[in-house]
This record gives C-alpha cells, sequence and structure tokens, in this order.
C-alpha cells in the first residue's frame, strides 16, 4: 500500500481557485479509479475530483464550504500496491497444481483435449434459479475500453442525461460513458439502484445491471423457461419524492448553487453600476432573406448551421470597433479600455439557470469561424461541458431574449463589464419605406436592440450611438454576399 496525497487540479488558465461543496467519499470508505471523491464549484462552472486509483480514502484535509487553492492537498489516499494488485489480477495465480489432473468431460460438451502440463479449471454449473456472481461478471470490451480511455474522450453524450438526470439523480461522466457504449438507455438509468452517496449509481452498479442484463438471455436458452419480467427498480429520488400539497399551500423551492450565484451577481450588479438602457428597431429583412437563401449551402460547405447569432454577433463587434468605450471596465477611478474583444453570450440552461461563455478574439474570427464557435459553446454549456476559460476573459455581452418570444428587455451588466445588449425576437410589421419615389408600406421583419449600459463611464450619447450603429449594420448588409 501507498499514500498519496490528493491535490486540487488545475481548472483553466484564469481559475485559481475552487470551492469544496460536497464530500462524495467518507473517510475510510473504498473507492475505485474514476469515481468522483468530491464535488467542488468554482465562480464559473461546476466540476468533481476523481479518483486517481482504486483504493481508500484516508482522511480530509480540508472541509465543506473551504475555499482551496489550485494544488494544495485536499486528501490523503492509500491506493493498491502496484505489485500485489499485479499478483492478484494475474491469471498464472489461479492456475491449479500441475498435479491435479483435469476434469472429466461430460458426453456432451465434448471438449477439445488439454495438455496436462497446464490445465484449465473449468467451473461448476451454476443453476439457472440462482443469480449470477456480481463479482465474477466480466464486462463487454467497450466497457473496459471506456474505463480505460480518458473521460475528455469518451465523446458525446447527447443520448444520455446531463450531470443531472430527469430525476434530479447526479450522474459522473464516467457513469453516463459506461452507460452509452453499452447502450443503457436513460430510462434505463434512471432505474438503476444506486449504492453511493445520496443514491448515486457507481461504476459498479451499472457495471453490475449491465452484467445482470447480459445474462437473462443466457438462462433463458439453457434453461427453455419462458421470460420473466425484472423487477422494477424504483429510485430512491422517487420514493422521496414530496406529498402532494394542500390547497393553496404555497411551494418552497431551495435555491441552487448556481441560481445563488446569479442571484448575488444580479443584485451585486445593480448596486454597482446606475443601468441606463437605450432602444433600437432594426430592419433585419436582408439579412433574414440572405439566410433563408443561403443556410443550406453554408451547412453543407462549413459543417455548422448558420443562426442568426452569429450574423448578428459580427454586427456587435464591427460597432464595438467604431465605439471602443463600451469595451471596457472600471476600476475604482479609472477607466479601463479593453484591446481584445471577447464577446460574451448569455445562454440558458436546461435547469433554467444562465450561463455566458465567451467568444474569445471575436473581431478575428470570419463569420465561419463565429458560427463555429457560437454552435459549440451554446451545445457544450447546455451539455454541462463547459471548461472555467470558456467563461472568462468576457469584455462585452449579448442576450438573445428572443429565443422566448420577447419582443425587448433590459439586461443587466454582466460585471465587471460596462454594456450588454439584448436581441429581441424577429417579427413581420408594417413599416415605412423610403425610396427615390417616395414612402410607402411595407412588410418588414424588424428586431428591438436594447442596450444597458454603465452610466458611471458611458453616457447616452456612447450607448444611444453604439446601438444604433448595430443597427446600421445590420440593415446594409450585403444581399450579394458570398457562402464561402
Amino acid at each position: 500500500m501507498a499514500v498519496i496525497e490528493i491535490l486540487l487540479p488545475k481548472m483553466g488558465e484564469s481559475v485559481a481557485e475552487a470551492t469544496i461543496i460536497k464530500f462524495v467519499v467518507d473517510a475510510g470508505q473504498q473507492i475505485e479509479a474514476d469515481e468522483p471523491l468530491v464535488d467542488i464549484a468554482t465562480d464559473k462552472v461546476d466540476s468533481e475530483v476523481p479518483a486517481p486509483e482504486d483504493g481508500t480514502l484516508i482522511e480530509w484535509l480540508v472541509q465543506e464550504g473551504d475555499v482551496v487553492a489550485v494544488g494544495q492537498a485536499i486528501a490523503k489516499f492509500e491506493i493498491v500496491d502496484d505489485v500485489a494488485a499485479e499478483v492478484s489480477s494475474t491469471p498464472e495465480a489461479n492456475v491449479p497444481d500441475v498435479s491435479v489432473p483435469p476434469p472429466k468431460p461430460t458426453p456432451t460438451s465434448a471438449p477439445a483435449p488439454v495438455p496436462a502440463s497446464n490445465p484449465i479449471p473449468i467451473p461448476a454449473p451454476v443453476p439457472s434459479n440462482s443469480p449470477a456472481p456480481i463479482s465474477d461478471a466480466v464486462p463487454a470490451q467497450e466497457v473496459v475500453e471506456a474505463l480505460q480511455a480518458p473521460l475528455a474522450a469518451s465523446g458525446p453524450l447527447d443520448s444520455m442525461p446531463a450531470r443531472i438526470g430527469a430525476n434530479e439523480r447526479f450522474y459522473s461522466p464516467l457513469v453516463r460513458s459506461i452507460a452509452q457504449s453499452e447502450g443503457v438507455t436513460p430510462t434505463e438509468l434512471d432505474g438503476i439502484s444506486g449504492s453511493g452517496s445520496e443514491g448515486r449509481v457507481t461504476k459498479k452498479d451499472i457495471l453490475a445491471y449491465i452484467a445482470g442484463r447480459a445474462s437473462v438471455p443466457a438462462s433463458i436458452s439453457s434453461s427453455g423457461a419462458p421470460p420473466v419480467p425484472s423487477p422494477v427498480v424504483k429510485s430512491s429520488a422517487a420514493n422521496s419524492a414530496p406529498l402532494p400539497l394542500a390547497p393553496y399551500e404555497d411551494e418552497i423551492i431551495e435555491m441552487d448553487r448556481m441560481r445563488k450565484l446569479i442571484a448575488d451577481h444580479m443584485v451585486r450588479s445593480k448596486q454597482t453600476s446606475p443601468h441606463v438602457t437605450s432602444f433600437v428597431e432594426a430592419d433585419m429583412t436582408k439579412i433574414v432573406e440572405w439566410r433563408k437563401r443561403n443556410k443550406a449551402a453554408f451547412e453543407e460547405a462549413h459543417g455548422t448551421k448558420l443562426t442568426f447569432t452569429p450574423l448578428i454577433a459580427e454586427a456587435i463587434v464591427k460597432a464595438i470597433r467604431d465605439f471602443p468605450g463600451v469595451n471596457a471596465s472600471v476600476d475604482g477611478d479609472r477607466i479601463i479600455i479593453k484591446k481584445q474583444i471577447n464577446l460574451g453570450m448569455a445562454t440558458a440552461l436546461p435547469s433554467g439557470n444562465l450561463i455566458v461563455p465567451v467568444i474569445h478574439n471575436a473581431d478575428q474570427l470570419s463569420l465561419v469561424g463565429l458560427a463555429t464557435r457560437v454552435n459549440d459553446l451554446a451545445s457544450r454549456a447546455r451539455a454541462g461541458k463547459l471548461v472555467p476559460d470558456d467563461t472568462a476573459g468576457g469584455t462585452y455581452t449579448m442576450s438573445n431574449v428572443g429565443t422566448f418570444g420577447n419582443v425587448m428587455g433590459t439586461p443587466i451588466i454582466n460585471q465587471p463589464q460596462v454594456g450588454i445588449l439584448a436581441l429581441g425576437a424577429i417579427r413581420k410589421k408594417p413599416a415605412v419605406i423610403e425610396t427615390a419615389e417616395g414612402d410607402m408600406i411595407g412588410i418588414r421583419h424588424m428586431m428591438f436592440l436594447s442596450h444597458s449600459y454603465d452610466h458611471r463611464v458611458v453616457d447616452g450619447m456612447l450607448g444611444g450611438s453604439f446601438v444604433k450603429r448595430v443597427a446600421t449594420y445590420l440593415e446594409e448588409f450585403d444581399l450579394k454576399r458570398p457562402v464561402v
């Protein structure tokens, strides 16, 4: 046995510390490699620290709620000695003595003859009415590969529940990777009884489920008995479901950690910055028509979908170049004009919470680059796969309230930035069209832009001129612009 220290891992260039949220494993508890030891959180994302090897947690060196620096020791861990582990797992360790004669074959099996110098033990048959021992179950090759591969290379898990399943249970990346490789559906996963902390499904639990599921056809074919339906395993979350509320009784919901962070951030922003909001209505007809004609060709040529977001982001970046004063932050009595344009995009999560991934150096990206980054960040945000650097370093933010059918909104500034632009829904409306022959009424695609800015450093002229310039770039979009 060897005792090592578990260190808080590095979680991105901009993250120097994390908060210990919850111990998943207690002192003295054995755990397998890659199973989570503790839940941690930064001001950007939540994560977990896995066990490096099979072993036993000796003691925690920190407490829940502590703020721990990257590289600091958080626990002492005892791992299985490599030599002992190798001996215990080597097939030769179980080979019987050569003096023992091999078992006689049965008339029905007719096995190939085995040399007496290397006999292979034949296990005794297991009665069909007794369950196969879980400890002897051999996982499929795909499972072995999933356990040996790094979690980061496990591939997309689009068919699996996110970190929190439909029944509010936590599923680690390792469990979800095994479930995907073995074809375990989200419904099946929710039905597995977990032996971990608070009913979590561990690696042992899902491997036992897979082994049991695989043994059912074998037992049926050998015995000829009709299939027996498996008992439905109810999750601990379902058993602990609250009783129906009495009439007119208020429902009390505890804020989760992300919601508490959002609430604190919003209150602090309103207390820090005197908010002013300017509104402009932009004619999006040219962009709507161009996208409609070219979205299929764009996706075929570049392998990514073309939404309105990158087209609007491009106009915002151009306007920031014209008015760099909105791409700034405040430090006491100093205004810091940012040279990089790192555009944040507020993204709603399936849980109802909000996160703001950042398109770094957005001014250096083409429309194709913006579309690729927008789609990548949005998909990883909703899947809970963002890393801390994905949400760090933003200098200006846009928020698409039109996604929810809202015409306009008054967004709250994402501190320490000084401006945020809300994009309303694009709607067909009658509008006055100015022509050389005179004014006329036509049906146009219109969208409201709502620019909230910090009145300490951004006055009405700057804040209003900026949002008007964004609208101008959108309205002057080139209909002859090539797709490639």
